[in-house]
């Protein structure tokens, strides 16, 4: 409520709804995704900004990893979820927020099961994971007007980066203005599967782009949503 009593006086725009969902449960991201189809008419972006460093293993509400959990399948299946709303605009925009330190590998057993858990490995797992979403479902979405993109915001100094390396970063507006300017940017009205760093297009790690990884991660997801008993409604290849 006072981020959105904020964010009405800043902006001078009474026209702000809020929706509030804890993303290691998917049924609490399903429960806002029902509220947003409830309650809006269309959607014209959505930014995937959640992010979590988990110091020890823990495990999300549906067993799962809590980093990939969170920092991927919440987004995956938001994501899915929230397509209605994305397909009733000529144009809509996907963002997912990822990292410069995305792994350079994966391994889909140690990503769920970890023999030594390691937060900064899990972390650039579930980043790399971002990586390869963003440019499976590009491909799926290209012909809808839907464009899917991600990021690296910098190294900013949120409350997750100060707990886990300290205060070495740049000043939280910065990586927000770095996320409005993709939000607003024609680079994201024209242009879909990219990865982008310092506003502009960057390459991500060689095996992001690997189809055959990028496949399997997303039989994986829709394989552990339908295990929960969920379904993110995408559409079929």
């Amino acid at each position: 409520e006072r981020t959105i009593s904020e964010v009405k006086k800043k902006s001078g725009n009474n026209n702000i709804s809020g929706y509030v969902a804890d993303l290691s449960s998917l049924l609490k991201v399903k429960e806002m995704s029902v509220a947003l189809l409830d309650t809006e008419k269309k959607l014209d972006v959505l930014l995937n900004n959640a992010g979590v460093i988990m110091k020890s293993y823990q495990l999300s509400d549906e067993g799962l990893e809590m980093t990939f959990s969170v920092n991927h399948l919440s987004h995956f299946y938001l994501s899915g979820l929230l397509l209605p709303l994305l397909l009733k605009n000529e144009k809509s925009k996907i963002i997912n927020l990822s990292s410069m330190v995305h792994s350079s590998s994966i391994d889909f057993d140690e990503l769920l099961d970890p023999r030594f858990f390691d937060s900064v490995n899990a972390y650039s797992l579930s980043k790399l994971c971002n990586v390869l979403f963003t440019y499976k479902l590009s491909g799926i979405l290209k012909d809808t007007g839907i464009t899917v993109n991600c990021m690296h915001p910098g190294v900013i100094n949120t409350k997750m980066l100060k707990d886990t390396w300290g205060p070495i970063g740049s000043p939280v507006k910065e990586g927000a203005d770095r996320e409005v300017f993709l939000v607003e940017s024609e680079l994201t009205d024209m242009l879909t599967g990219k990865y982008f760093q310092d506003n502009r297009e960057r390459k991500s790690s060689i095996v992001s782009y690997d189809k055959t990884i990028q496949t399997a991660l997303w039989n994986l997801s829709i394989s552990l949503l339908e295990k929960a008993g969920m379904s993110a409604g995408y559409p079929i290849e």
